[in-house]
């Protein structure tokens, strides 16, 4: 008589097992992946609008006025909500500018700063 040749049924489980682990690691992964494509879109979109507007304020050639002035702004299909914040700075001749940009839920998606100097 010849042993049985083959696999037992622990080894097939047991390999079953290892497949299903790397299975939900690669689906995680294509996940995450799809996220921070999601986030950088989301990013990229923001900035532009915060930019947008620094570089408004910059063309005006005004000095800007301390505090707030909130603003919206729609890029790539998305509307964000952000707010320029004016403050002064040790030197009296710049003020910084914060450009806070949050999405259309409120959360923060990105703060960008620039110094403006006063033009005589």
């Amino acid at each position: 008589m010849r042993p049985a040749r083959g696999f037992t049924l622990i080894e097939v489980l047991v390999a079953l097992v290892i497949v299903a682990i790397a299975l939900a690691a690669g689906i995680k992964a294509a996940g995450a992946l799809a996220g921070n494509a999601e986030r950088l879109a989301e990013v990229s979109a923001a900035q532009w609008c915060a930019e947008n507007q620094l570089t408004e304020l910059r063309l005006t050639g005004q000095f800007p006025d301390i505090g707030d002035t909130p603003f919206a702004c729609e890029q790539l299909g998305r509307s964000y909500r952000g707010k320029l914040k004016v403050g002064p700075t040790p030197n009296p001749l710049f003020r910084r500018v914060d450009a806070e940009i949050a999405n259309d839920q409120g959360q923060p998606v990105l703060s960008l700063s620039t110094i403006m100097g006063r033009l005589s």
